[in-house]
């Protein structure tokens, strides 16, 4: 599965990361030119896929991206550079996240694997052979003297 799916790879179920828009599209729902969103893919800011006749094809999730880049271009004066670099950092940030919930999980997976174990050990114990000592009869104290006159 390459991950554009559902999470039942279900080639018909639409995600925010399927390839659904025509270039014409996602530039009007972008408020883009079709000529913008050609440079961006040729920067590497929005990378659509391509279908068969190597046509665009871009997702919900680049409509949004695309937005942004509107918005970090237009109204914060940022350049395309800058927003790539934003962009990169923005992955790599999610990425890491993504990461860090999974170690998570192997920790604390690891961590019940352990408490079971640890678990099974204690329930092994044979009781009945453990020596029994009452504690009242074993706090007696002696005293050595050598005898020093002799």
């Amino acid at each position: 599965m390459d991950g554009r799916h559902g999470q039942s790879g279900n080639p018909y179920e639409l995600t925010e990361d399927t390839p659904v828009y025509v270039i014409s599209v996602a530039a009007q729902l972008s408020g883009l030119h079709p000529q913008t969103l050609r440079q961006y893919d040729r920067l590497g800011l929005v990378s659509p896929d391509r279908a068969a006749g190597r046509g665009r094809r871009y997702s919900a999730r680049d409509i949004q991206l695309l937005r942004q880049v509107q918005r970090l271009s237009q109204d914060e004066g940022i350049n395309l550079a800058g927003i790539k670099r934003i962009i990169e950092l923005e992955n790599q940030v999610a990425a890491l996240q993504a990461k860090v919930v999974e170690l998570q999980q192997a920790v604390e997976g690891a961590a019940l694997a352990m408490r079971q174990a640890e678990a099974q050990v204690h329930a092994s114990y044979r009781r009945d052979l453990v020596p029994y000592q009452d504690v009242r009869q074993s706090a007696a104290i002696v005293v050595w003297r050598p005898d020093r006159g002799r």
